[in-house]
């Protein structure tokens, strides 16, 4: 497993980190199967954890403490805030009032002291950028985390937040959390660059193009909705859907080339997103030892350019066949009087 520094943090991580977003009741309920997932990456040289307050409500940095005791000095720990983690208001969200109490309940089920990077899972436009990077400095200061980061967020976004912390004397984001795979490579266009420019670590979550990649859903076939990230958002595989129907024809196309240079399908995807120069590293998140297994027998491939360029091919660059957080989109499309001037303002003359 290779290594490289984590943005300018001066801290190395694995090039392959481990998700666990399927250690939760919905997906892997089996604790101790879990904690052999997480023990099976740390001997193939993975140090890189990824989780969050809301996988499960908490029970996957359960999990995560518990398989952890005892290895915890030799792993970079990362989790996230943002969810609702309850009902009613300020359960969740930016504000320095939730994450001061987020923070504090994750530190005591990850059972540790310290949180190496915790990051900030989505922006919250109800709260001043501000506010949210002043809470995240003065928790570096003390001692519970070691950095911080940002997930999600566009790249306007980002060079708002560093622009604000270089004003205010305030900590940086120092790294970003976004989706990449390549069925969406939209982040090629402008994120990407911009993260390289503030030198931002880079780990990209789903870049099995969530579950699309697996090899699993073929064209021409019934899908399988039985379990995994279909069951969970069966619209997404359903082949009778026009949106889907580049993502199959891409499917079978990469088959092709994957078994062309002797490897699976998941290879050839975690392989292309960790072969950008902005990419740190490349979340994988499997739900069963068979699936961790079968990347960790990836972690060696190395793509050269005539493989990268058919990709290129199959799918451009800066080309997503499917928008990857369509399940939160920005107010600037969500919100008609962001979009809308008043009536009586709109006519020219």
């Amino acid at each position: 497993m290779r290594y490289r520094t984590l943005g300018r943090t001066g801290i190395e991580v694995s090039v392959h980190c481990l998700g666990t977003m399927m250690f939760q009741k919905a997906f892997n309920s089996d604790h101790d199967d879990c904690a052999r997932i997480v023990h099976t990456a740390l001997d193939g040289g993975v140090n890189f954890i990824d989780t969050a307050d809301m996988y499960g409500q908490g029970e996957s940095e359960e999990i995560v403490g518990k398989a952890l005791r005892g290895r915890r000095d030799d792993v970079v720990l990362a989790t996230k805030v943002h969810f609702p983690m309850g009902e009613g208001p300020n359960r969740g969200g930016n504000s320095r009032r939730w994450i001061l109490k987020a923070v504090e309940d994750s530190l005591r089920r990850l059972d540790t002291d310290w949180i190496d990077l915790y990051q900030i899972h989505f922006p919250d436009h109800t709260t001043d950028i501000e506010e949210t990077l002043s809470v995240l400095d003065d928790l570096v200061r003390q001692g519970k985390i070691r950095a911080f980061g940002c997930s999600n967020y566009q790249p306007d976004e980002i060079v708002e937040a560093h622009h604000v912390s270089e004003r205010r004397g305030l900590g940086r984001f120092r790294t970003d959390q976004p989706p990449y795979s390549i069925l969406a490579r939209g982040i090629e266009t402008a994120l990407l660059p911009v993260c390289e420019r503030y030198g931002m670590g880079v780990l990209v979550w789903s870049p099995l193009g969530f579950g699309f990649l697996t090899g699993k859903h073929r064209k021409g076939r019934p899908a399988d909705l039985s379990g995994g990230r279909a069951a969970f958002r069966p619209g997404n595989f359903d082949p009778a859907s026009a949106a889907n129907a580049a993502k199959y024809d891409a499917v079978e196309q990469l088959l092709e080339l994957a078994d062309g240079i002797g490897c699976t399908l998941p290879q050839l995807a975690v392989a292309f997103t960790v072969a950008h120069p902005a990419v740190t590293s490349a979340i994988i998140g499997p739900r069963t030892q068979r699936q961790l297994e079968d990347l960790l027998e990836g972690a060696a491939l190395t793509l050269d350019d005539a493989t990268l360029d058919r990709i290129d091919e199959i799918v451009p660059p800066g080309t997503n066949l499917y928008d990857p957080v369509a399940f939160i989109p920005p107010r600037s499309l969500t919100e008609t009087a962001l979009r809308r001037r008043p009536l009586a303002e709109r006519a020219a003359a």
